[in-house]
């Protein structure tokens, strides 16, 4: 399993504690310092049942600069999303677990984190 975060993020870091604690066997990947391009978020949204706007922070300076609040959430507008989220990946929710089998969670709570571990 792989398990993007920033580790300024509390939800980042309280996430791999609690992989450390179980136990689970997984990778980090710093996706600030690593974004993912836009056909690796589209595959992992794909796994994670969400669309791009599914998973943006809307808060971030860059999502209100962007205007981003005001974009059309619609199928012909997905691929400017992924995009602004590659160019962009602070604007990326966090901490994103893929698991082995295929699936994928945003893991911002423990039991978040406990459904990765146990979907391996």
């Amino acid at each position: 399993m792989e398990i993007w975060i920033n580790p300024a993020c509390s939800k980042c870091r309280s996430a791999v504690k609690l992989l450390e604690a179980e136990g689970a066997g997984y990778t980090v990947r710093r996706y600030l310092e690593d974004p993912p391009s836009a056909a690796e978020l589209s595959e992992v949204l794909e796994r994670l049942g969400l669309e791009p706007w599914d998973i943006v922070r809307t808060q971030e300076a860059a999502a209100k600069e962007l205007g981003l609040k005001d974009w059309p959430k619609t199928a012909a507008d997905r691929d400017r999303w992924l995009q602004a989220l590659a160019e962009h990946p602070k604007l990326i929710q966090r901490p994103i677990i893929t698991a082995d089998d295929g699936s994928a969670l945003v893991a911002r709570t423990d039991e978040a984190v406990r459904e990765a571990i146990a979907r391996g």
